[in-house]
């Protein structure tokens, strides 16, 4: 595996959001209440889908000296109520970017949806593997 440098690391997160806003709709975060899929390739479970949350465009937002910063996203209807347990990344075209387990990899004030309210992610920062 290639460790970057911190600088060469937030160049390519930063690099990753014009990957992001591709596409002619906006890019959305996607929470699932079932297992986490091996990889993007595998498609997500429509029926495990609790809520989706839209980001703007442009999504990103600034450099910081250790991470890179989006927009938050719009608030979100969700559609059933569930503990969310994984959350995918989709572009503007509709396409996979990444995957995210919510216990690991977010820090969410809630993991227990209930339908019918909504949500919606008010800080988004990736940090780069250094």
């Amino acid at each position: 595996m290639i460790t970057p440098s911190l600088n060469a690391g937030l160049s390519m997160l930063q690099a990753l959001t014009f990957f992001i806003d591709q596409g002619s709709a906006n890019a959305t975060f996607v929470f699932y209440d079932d297992n986490k899929p091996t990889d993007t390739t595998v498609p997500a479970n429509e029926a495990a889908r609790l809520v989706t949350m839209e980001l703007p465009k442009p999504s990103f937002k600034r450099l910081k000296n250790s991470s890179i910063e989006l927009y938050p996203t719009g608030e979100g209807t969700i559609v059933k109520t569930g503990k969310v347990a994984w959350a995918r990344l989709y572009n503007g075209e509709g396409i996979a970017v990444m995957d995210f387990d919510c216990i690991v990899d977010m820090a969410l004030d809630t993991v227990d949806l209930v339908m019918g309210a909504s949500y919606d992610l008010d800080s988004i920062e990736f940090f780069p593997s250094v």
